[in-house]
C-alpha cells in the first residue's frame, strides 16, 4: 500500500514537471531545511513521512537465525554466515542499523519539525487531524527506529558505562553539530517512552470508520462524522496506530528489563509485563489468542481475503501483502526446484518437546533416538521439513537421507541440507517451481504479531512475579504459556504435566518460557537478538543429523566465533573514526 503511494505521488509530479523538461525553472530543488512547502501541497511532507515507513526494518526474511543455534545456511556467500564464522566486526557488521535508522530519524526530525505549517487539505479542521495524526505517527516511528538502534548498537563502554546511542531530535543541516556522544541506555528510553507516549496520545487506537460521531475520542475535539473518518478512517489502515505504539513500547521495555541492559536503567520487569498486557488486555486477554495463529503465514483462504491494511487475528502490524515466490525458491528442497538455503539444526529440532509435553531428554518422555520424530509437538513438522516429510503443491515425500538417492539428501550438491532438514515455516506449500507450471502465491511480512506480544508478557511476568503472579492484568505467565501450548496441540493427552510442573518453578518457568518463545518465533528473525538479551552462550556449535540404512547419527555441523563482548554489537568503524566523541563498544575496536 504504502510503497503504490510513494508510485502515486512519483507520477504525480514526473506529469507535472514535463512542460519543464525542455526549459527548467530557474530554481527548480526544494530545500528541505527549510520548512516551507508550497500552499495546497502536501505531496512533498507525505512523501518525507513514507520515507521512514519504508525504511522500517523486517524481522522476518532477514535469516540471522543462521548466525544462531538454530539454523545454518548453504549459500556460502551469507553474510550472517560470515558473521558465525568469525569475520564480524565493526566495519562488517550485517546487524547494523545505523545508516537506516539516522536517516529514518532524520526524515522524521523534518516532519516533526513542519507538520504544523503545512496546508494538508483546504478543511481546516480535517487539516488539524491530519496534522495531528502525523505528528504521532512520526514520533511512533522515530521511536521505533531507536529501538532498533539500541537493539543493534547499545552497550557497555570500557567503564562499565551502559550506553545507547547519539540523541538527534532536531533536523541536521548542512551546518551542524554531527559529533555527538551516545547517551546513556537510559536516556535513549526516556526519548523511545515519550515518543510513544505523543504516539499514543495523538493517534486513534485503531484507523477504522466509525458509524456515530459519539465514538469520536474527545481528545480530537468538536469534529464532524465525516471529518473524523476522513482523518482517522480506514483508508489509512497499516499506518502507525496507538495500538502500534503500545506494542513498540512492550518490545522496547522487555530489551530494557532484561540481564543485557537490565541494569542499566530504571524499566522493571513489572513495567514490562504491564505494557505487554495493555496491548493483551485490548486483545482480549489469553483467550483472545488466535486459533490459526501457528500457521498465519499459509492460511490461504484467510490472507487471500485480506483487505488493504486488514490485519488477521494473529497479526497486529504488518506490510502489504505481495504475490511471489521468493521465499519458495531460496528454501525448496532442491527436488522441490528450490536452492534450500535455510537449514534448521539438530539443535533446534531437539528443542521441540514431545506431544506430552516433555522435554525429550526427561525421563519418561516416551523420546526414541531411532525414530526421532514420532509423537513429537505438531509444530516439528509444520515448521521444519524433516526425512520422510512432505513438501510443495503435491505433497512430495523429501528424503534428506546421506543414502536417499536424491538432491535432497545430506550434502549432495551445492543446495541440499547441511544439517539433514529444510525449512518448512515461512513458505506456501501451494507454490509450485516447476518449470513448466509454475506459480505465486500472496505472501506478507509482519511487523508485530500479536504471539510475540503475549510471549514477551509471559517471559516479564515470570520474572516480576513468578509463574503464577500478575500485575495489572488478570493473567499470569502460566496462563499464557498454557494457552500456546494447548493451540499447539502440546500436553493435550496427560493435562501438560511438564507445564504444571514448571509452575511451581519460577527457574525452569523461565527456561519453559524462552524455549516456547524459540519454537514460536523461529526463523522471524528474533533468536540472535534474544541470545544476546539474555546473555547467554552465542557459540553453541551448530549440529546436523546424518542418516544412513534409516539409522540418524548426530553430527557437528558449524562451530561459532563469538567472542563474549558480542553480547552487545559494535559502533560502526567509520563513524568512530569520524567523530572523536563517540565511544565504541568494549572489545570491538
Amino acid at each position: 500500500m504504502k510503497r503504490n503511494i510513494i508510485f502515486l505521488l512519483a507520477c504525480l509530479w514526473l506529469f507535472a514537471g514535463c512542460k519543464d523538461l525542455l526549459v527548467p525553472e530557474i530554481e527548480n530543488n526544494r530545500n528541505l531545511n527549510s520548512g516551507k512547502y508550497p500552499p495546497n501541497d502536501a505531496a512533498l511532507p507525505f512523501g518525507i513521512l513514507l520515507n521512514g515507513y519504508n525504511r522500517i526494518p523486517t524481522n522476518s526474511w532477514s535469516f540471522n537465525d543462521v548466525a544462531t543455534d538454530d539454523a545454518v545456511t548453504n549459500d556460502q556467500s551469507n553474510g550472517f554466515l560470515k558473521m558465525a564464522n568469525g569475520q564480524w566486526t565493526a566495519n562488517n557488521n550485517p546487524l547494523s542499523q545505523w545508516t537506516n535508522a539516522y536517516a529514518a530519524i532524520q526524515y522524521l526530525n523534518i516532519i516533526l519539525r513542519d507538520v504544523d505549517t503545512v496546508h494538508w487539505v483546504s478543511d481546516p479542521i480535517v487539516s488539524k487531524l491530519f496534522a495531528m495524526r502525523i505528528k504521532g505517527e512520526a514520533a511512533g516511528l522515530r521511536a521505533l527506529f531507536y529501538y532498533h538502534l539500541l537493539q543493534a548498537h547499545g552497550g557497555v563502554s570500557e567503564g562499565g558505562a551502559v550506553l545507547g546511542v547519539p540523541i538527534i531530535t532536531d533536523v541536521q543541516g548542512s551546518n551542524a553539530d554531527f559529533n555527538k556522544p551516545r547517551a546513556t541506555f537510559e536516556a535513549c528510553m526516556k526519548q523511545i517512552y515519550s515518543d510513544l507516549s505523543m504516539a499514543d496520545q495523538l493517534l486513534p487506537l485503531d484507523y477504522e470508520n466509525i458509524g456515530s460521531a459519539a465514538l469520536i475520542p474527545a481528545k480530537y475535539g468538536t469534529v464532524s462524522l465525516e471529518q473524523y473518518n476522513r482523518a482517522f478512517g480506514a483508508a489509512f489502515r497499516g499506518f502507525l496506530t496507538g495500538r502500534i505504539a503500545k506494542a513498540i513500547r512492550s518490545k522496547a521495555a522487555l530489551l530494557a528489563a532484561s540481564p543485557a541492559f537490565g541494569t542499566g536503567n530504571t524499566t522493571t520487569w513489572a513495567d514490562a509485563a504491564d505494557y505487554a498486557g495493555e496491548v493483551l488486555s485490548l486483545k482480549g486477554g489469553v483467550g483472545a489468542l488466535a486459533s490459526n495463529g501457528l500457521t498465519w503465514y499459509a492460511n490461504a483462504a484467510e490472507i487471500a481475503g485480506l483487505a488493504d491494511g486488514a490485519n488477521p487475528a494473529e497479526i497486529l502490524w504488518r506490510n502489504n501483502y505481495g504475490d511471489n515466490r521468493d521465499l519458495e525458491q531460496a528454501n525448496y528442497p532442491p527436488g522441490l526446484f528450490g536452492n534450500g538455503r535455510i537449514n534448521p539444526t539438530q539443535n533446534l529440532v531437539d528443542a521441540f518437546p514431545m506431544a506430552n509435553g516433555m522435554p525429550i531428554g526427561s525421563a519418561g518422555s516416551g523420546y526414541d533416538a531411532t525414530n526421532p520424530y514420532t509423537n513429537r509437538d505438531p509444530r516439528l513438522r509444520m515448521f521444519i521439513l524433516v526425512n520422510g516429510g512432505t513438501a510443495g503443491p503435491n505433497n512430495t515425500v523429501i528424503s534428506t537421507a546421506a543414502d536417499g538417492g536424491t538432491n535432497d539428501g545430506l550434502n549432495i550438491v551445492g543446495t541440499s541440507t547441511r544439517t539433514g532438514y529444510y525449512l518448512r515455516k515461512l513458505l506456501r506449500q501451494d507454490v509450485n517451481l516447476n518449470p513448466n507450471s509454475t506459480n505465486n502465491q500472496r505472501h506478507y511480512k509482519p511487523h508485530i504479531r500479536y504471539t510475540e506480544i503475549f510471549l514477551n508478557y509471559a517471559e516479564a511476568a515470570n520474572e516480576a512475579w513468578g509463574p503464577l503472579g500478575a500485575g495489572k492484568y488478570p493473567f499470569s505467565a502460566y496462563d499464557v504459556i498454557k494457552a500456546i501450548r494447548k493451540r499447539a496441540g502440546v500436553g493435550t493427552t496427560n493435562g501438560d504435566a511438564y507445564l504444571e510442573e514448571a509452575k511451581g518453578n519460577k527457574d525452569q518457568m523461565r527456561e519453559l518460557i524462552r524455549n516456547e518463545r524459540r519454537i514460536e518465533l523461529c526463523f522471524e528473525g528474533f533468536r540472535f537478538w534474544d541470545l544476546r538479551r539474555w546473555k547467554v552462550n552465542l557459540g553453541e556449535t551448530a549440529r546436523g543429523v546424518s542418516i544412513k540404512n534409516n539409522v540418524p547419527a548426530v553430527m557437528n555441523v558449524e562451530t561459532r566465533q563469538f567472542l563474549p563482548f558480542m553480547t552487545y554489537g559494535p559502533i560502526p568503524y567509520g563513524e568512530i573514526l569520524k567523530f572523536g566523541t563517540l565511544e565504541q563498544n568494549k572489545g570491538w575496536h
